[in-house]
């Protein structure tokens, strides 16, 4: 079979933006090679999300109750469905959890895997991924040679198209068996208002911002825009804020439709990490700054007095 089977997400009872993402590179896939595609969401309630799934692209709609999140238990019940769907392409979200039980996956299905791609193209009847090397100076494409292709997707990266599937809903017998490891417990302190791997707008501040107690200028302007706040290792290393900010190859790898960065300078590790924003606006007062390579759009000016004034403006727009 030529199908393509897709893992989704869901937060907090939610579907997450990557579940439709996912199905709508899956549709597009598997109009190339023929197949169909089933979207699987780890619940109990599929009945629920079978409708948007549907509507880009999702032909079966496959609901699966593995319990409490665990890389064992998810691996053992998205294999035993592989087994039954028979698909040619996986694709599964590169995001905390997908990370932690995607190569378990490729392991159980004896299939190669290609992990963070950001874009998914079809040649010869295999899938070609499109990733980031050597710290996101470079892209690169791979192929999958075994018979089951297995790609984890980065967030943001994929256009949702509106296209119709079936939209038929199974809910499959699959379990999580056994589980030798169990979580203990959690600690959520570290959330941002807005979660960056899911964000399409992030607004991150650099050394720039002079000290902690300008937070407060960027964080209005990521409000303003509904946008996460972000930062960069050097204001995390000081101690201006916590690492569950921090952007690049040492902390969150993101792509969101636009990256709005303040007094960051643009060294290689935090390009590493936000490279494939679609939009990048610099906002530094050194002109030679290296982020300004990369930028979309850049402004040299200071940002206090550049950031209060979008953010002014931005209100304005948007009420």
């Amino acid at each position: 079979m030529a199908d393509v089977l897709v893992v989704g997400e869901l937060k907090n009872g939610e579907l997450k933006k990557i579940s439709k993402e996912l199905t709508s590179a899956a549709r597009k896939i598997a109009d190339s090679i023929g197949g169909k595609v089933h979207t699987v969401i780890i619940t109990d309630n599929v009945d629920t999300f079978a409708g948007d799934l549907k509507a880009v692209g999702a032909d079966t709609v496959i609901g699966a109750n593995l319990g409490e999140f665990s890389p064992e238990g998810y691996a053992n019940g998205i294999f035993a469905i592989i087994q039954e769907k028979k698909p040619a392409v996986v694709l599964l979200p590169h995001s905390a959890q997908g990370k932690e039980y995607s190569a378990r996956v490729a392991i159980k299905a004896n299939a190669g895997i290609v992990a963070d791609a950001v874009s998914l193209s079809v040649d010869g009847g295999k899938v070609v991924a499109k990733k980031p090397i050597y710290s996101g100076k470079a892209y690169a494409n791979f192929k999958v040679t075994s018979d089951i292709q297995i790609f984890t997707v980065r967030a943001n990266s994929q256009e949702v198209t509106p296209k119709d599937g079936a939209g038929a809903v199974e809910k499959s017998g699959a379990a999580a068996g056994e589980v030798r490891t169990k979580s203990l417990s959690k600690d959520l302190s570290g959330g941002n208002k807005v979660q960056l791997a899911d964000a399409s707008i992030i607004v991150s501040g650099g050394r720039g911002i002079k000290g902690p107690e300008n937070w407060p200028i960027i964080q209005d302007l990521a409000d303003t825009l509904g946008a996460a706040l972000g930062a960069s290792r050097a204001t995390v290393d000081a101690g201006w804020i916590s690492h569950a900010h921090q952007v690049g190859q040492t902390g969150k790898t993101v792509s969101p439709n636009c990256y709005i960065a303040c007094g960051i300078s643009g060294a290689i590790q935090h390009l590493a990490g936000m490279g494939s924003s679609k939009y990048i606006v610099a906002i530094n007062k050194d002109g030679d700054a290296p982020i300004f390579k990369v930028a979309t759009y850049g402004v040299v000016a200071d940002l206090f007095e550049v950031v209060p004034a979008l953010t002014s403006e931005f209100k304005k727009v948007l009420g």
